[in-house]
């Protein structure tokens, strides 16, 4: 790896993504992290940021009732760096963020990928009180639980990961086994498969960005849940770890 610049690039938030042109009062915050590669010390491109707008434009949609805003967290560096984990010391700055400009607010971290992995190691920032994680990339470890990625950050927290099946790029079987983890010491966790589809997740993209928006509805705002949601959290494991994510779901939610 590349020797570290003595003075790195801040971490920034992108401009704020809402419903709404006009001034509001802010309800909650969704933090929208993008994916990387496993090391590198460049600055991240314009690619990753405009990759996390569809979903950002999204929820802030269909949330505008609760006043939520939506910003793309622009990282100090585009890769994870081994122990440095910087993107998740970006999204934890990112929440602190979110405070300072907007109050006492509560705070989704959403990732994909990389993101993933920075949505669920950041969320120990008490600002924070859910995580989304998408096809997040997990350092396969097979050593002593020691080395295993923490999960005790996740206390307190609800927690959704969603992973295709046939993700050639990060692997599902890796994310059931934090969920299963993360499990046993906070109930509030859930994950669900989508049967065929990839990394990107584009196959069944209305179905999860419906997923993503009952989650944040839920998790932010104190809306009940969709039933698939709720069952799933409610689940034991491997029931609530291996949930269906079940075509056309968001075209007739039934709570």
């Amino acid at each position: 790896m590349a020797l570290r610049s003595p003075s790195p690039p801040a971490a920034a938030l992108g401009r704020a993504v809402t419903s709404s042109g006009r001034p509001f009062e802010v309800g909650g915050a969704v933090l929208l992290l993008p994916d990387g590669p496993p090391a590198s010390l460049r600055r991240p491109g314009a690619l990753s940021h405009a990759a996390q707008l569809p979903l950002a434009r999204s929820l802030a949609r269909s949330c505008r009732d609760e006043g939520l805003v939506t910003h793309v967290v622009r990282y100090r560096h585009r890769g994870w760096n081994d122990d440095a984990a910087d993107p998740a010391a970006d999204a934890h700055w990112a929440a602190a963020e979110i405070v300072r400009r907007y109050g006492d607010v509560p705070v989704c971290l959403a990732g994909h990928g990389m993101g993933g992995r920075a949505a669920l190691r950041g969320a120990g920032h008490p600002a924070v009180t859910s995580v989304l994680a998408m096809s997040p990339w997990l350092p396969d470890r097979r050593g002593p639980e020691s080395e295993a990625e923490p999960v005790k950050q996740l206390a307190g927290r609800r927690v959704l990961i969603v992973h295709g099946t046939d993700d050639a790029h990060t692997d599902p079987e890796l994310s059931y086994a934090l969920a299963a983890r993360a499990k046993k010491a906070n109930r509030d966790t859930c994950r669900f498969e989508v049967h065929s589809d990839g990394h990107a997740l584009r196959q069944h993209r209305d179905e999860v960005e419906a997923l993503a928006a009952d989650f944040v509805r839920g998790s932010l705002f104190a809306r009940p849940y969709a039933r698939p949601l709720t069952d799933a959290l409610a689940a034991p494991p491997p029931l609530g770890l291996r949930m269906p994510l079940a075509a056309g779901f968001g075209r007739s939610l039934r709570h």
